[in-house]
């Protein structure tokens, strides 16, 4: 028996034998690892980057709309399927229409450099972690104008083909930008070809044109956008039309919402819970 037992018991001087280079030994680890983690991260970038894209606010131009700070979700495969990690489209499945909020790539900040629509790949399959191409800006407006019609704003009223969109006085509003600096406005109901929707006029005297602009006629496959925040948004009336492959999809909702203005998170601010889920229109 104690024979047996000492054939059993390992010397206490021998070391066990290597297994080989590290590189071997991480590598069925490193497998397990992409198997396991790689199908889901894949599914997560195919969801963003062909069905849904989160999009922060950064600028006032669409306030009461959206809010500075909100986060909302763009519907990519609203107006057509593209590519994965690209904007090139491959089965267009409508048209934008008017009354509509757009994402779309900044016209005078697009890139003539034939490669950026495939350019963005690395920077949308690592969400972000690697730099992207400065191929253009994303800019978020309401669709006003379509293919065909006439635009004219008088007096920050807007007429369509020649007929006016009436609007009426729905409150005084206070409007607190980007550095949180508040400014007396008016809020209005513009119907807008019967898609009513809220919009902000200025109480104070407005230099630059901005309010009185057209008539114009929209190009073939160009649309015309404003922002609601209408004596604050540099839009369709500065720079012209947004052309149809610019349009990167349509916003549909916020999901979070931060009041960089107040509350106490470092960078964030005060949560704005009474807009979380807040359907866009």
């Amino acid at each position: 028996m104690s024979g047996l037992d000492i054939d059993l018991q390992q010397p206490v001087d021998e070391v066990p034998e290597r297994q080989g280079p590290l590189w071997k030994r991480l590598g069925p680890w490193l497998w397990e690892q992409l198997t396991a983690w790689g199908p889901p991260i894949l599914i997560v970038l195919v969801i963003r980057s062909v069905l849904f894209e989160p999009f922060q606010i950064p600028s006032g131009s669409m306030v009461p709309t959206l809010a500075i700070g909100d986060f909302i979700l763009v519907s990519k495969f609203a107006y057509g399927l593209r590519v994965p990690f690209t904007n090139i489209e491959v089965l267009p499945l409508a048209e934008p229409k008017r009354g509509e909020i757009i994402v779309f790539i900044y016209p005078p900040s697009q890139s003539t450099d034939p490669w950026c629509p495939v350019k963005g790949f690395p920077h949308s399959a690592t969400l972000g972690l690697l730099p992207g191409p400065e191929c253009g800006i994303d800019y978020i407006k309401r669709i006003v104008g379509e293919p065909g019609d006439t635009i004219e704003v008088r007096d920050n009223v807007v007429w369509i083909n020649g007929k006016e969109q009436l609007r009426s006085f729905t409150k005084d509003y206070t409007y607190v930008d980007n550095t949180c600096r508040a400014e007396p406005m008016k809020e209005f109901e513009e119907g807008l070809e019967g898609l009513p929707h809220p919009v902000l006029q200025s109480q104070g005297f407005m230099a630059g044109g901005i309010s009185n602009f057209g008539p114009v006629t929209v190009p073939a496959d160009h649309y015309f956008v404003m922002g609601d925040n209408r004596d604050n948004s540099a839009d369709s009336r500065v720079w012209g039309f947004v052309p149809r492959e610019n349009v990167r999809g349509k916003a549909e909702l916020v999901w979070l919402s931060f009041n960089n203005c107040e509350g106490t998170i470092r960078g964030l601010g005060k949560l704005r819970t009474e807009r979380i889920g807040s359907m866009l229109h």
